[in-house]
């Protein structure tokens, strides 16, 4: 028996993946998986441009409001909970889209994961306790030290990444670009169909951001009250991965008053500004890919056209 065809609708913040996902499961049954890090938590629908509710019972979606944000979730979680959905959604007789802009889940699903070692609490404290000694640029030193290929490829701010790569290099003994070269890609148990939604224009793509920025700092209930709601259960932090959202840190930033209202703006900009160049770079290494340019009026339709023609 042949494998199950997937769909994958990516494409950088604010480029109509929601709109162009919904348009082609009116047309093909479907139901959507969310390849998003953001849209996992409960309690953030404004500032993650989540789906609405009517468009959620619309189409049956997936991954979305699963968590509580204390909580993490892995890119391991990810694709084990996206491989178990789409054999389920395949068995129903329905397409399986893939809907969303983090890259890194898109990856760990096409490529497999790397057979690195968990994190470990009481090293990871020990890290960032040298970091905030030391400052960041010297455990990038002493990386380089240890593990050049890693400390080449990694800025000397990337603190997250600096920080994994040496836990990982402590608890092995091994630097994890040797363990890296050891990974080999899986085979993947579905035909996969990824449709890019990118820009023709980079500056409209940017004017599409500001507009839909602005609508959240206006709307009513907007971010600002979402985040000063989350800020006020006295149990969430800057440093958990559900504030670290675009948008989320700085809303949280200019309620505790350290940021004016002005820099929110401009600083939430320039972040979403900065995380639609990262995706774009990514997805533009993806040769495979068909691209569609998401500033076309019936970028949707063609999405769907080009489903269609692939099922045959």
């Amino acid at each position: 028996m042949s494998s199950p065809v997937v769909v994958a609708i990516m494409g950088p913040t604010a480029s109509g993946k929601t709109a162009a996902a919904l348009h082609i499961a009116g047309n093909i049954p479907s139901e959507i998986i969310s390849v998003d890090s953001a849209l996992i938590y409960r309690s953030m629908d404004i500032g993650t441009a989540k789906p609405t509710r009517a468009e959620r019972e619309a189409v049956p979606h997936h991954l979305i409001d699963i968590l509580d944000p204390i909580s993490s979730y892995s890119v391991r979680q990810f694709r084990d909970d996206a491989i178990a959905l789409i054999a389920d959604i395949s068995a129903r007789g329905k397409l399986p889209l893939l809907v969303g802009g983090t890259m890194l889940y898109f990856k760990a699903l096409r490529d497999g994961l790397d057979d690195l070692p968990p994190a470990d609490p009481a090293l990871r404290a020990q890290i960032d306790s040298d970091i905030a000694r030391d400052g960041i640029g010297v455990m990038h030193e002493r990386l380089r030290a240890l593990d050049p290929v890693t400390a080449d490829r990694l800025k000397p701010t990337d603190t997250q990444r600096i920080q994994r790569a040496m836990e990982i290099m402590l608890l092995t003994g091994q630097p994890m670009s040797a363990l890296l070269a050891k990974s080999t890609h899986p085979v993947l148990p579905f035909s996969l169909l990824p449709i890019a939604l990118e820009p023709s224009n980079r500056a409209e793509l940017h004017a599409r951001i500001a507009v839909r920025f602005d609508h959240m700092l206006s709307a009513k209930p907007g971010l600002l009250d979402e985040v000063n709601a989350l800020r006020s259960r006295g149990d969430l932090h800057l440093g958990l991965p559900s504030m670290r959202c675009v948008g989320y840190r700085q809303a949280w930033e200019y309620l505790e008053g350290s940021i004016s209202r002005d820099e929110l703006r401009e600083k939430g900009l320039a972040a979403t500004r900065q995380l639609a160049k990262r995706q774009l770079t990514w997805l533009r290494a993806m040769d495979e890919r068909v691209v569609i340019d998401c500033l076309a009026a019936d970028a949707a339709h063609q999405a769907l056209s080009c489903i269609q023609k692939s099922l045959g």
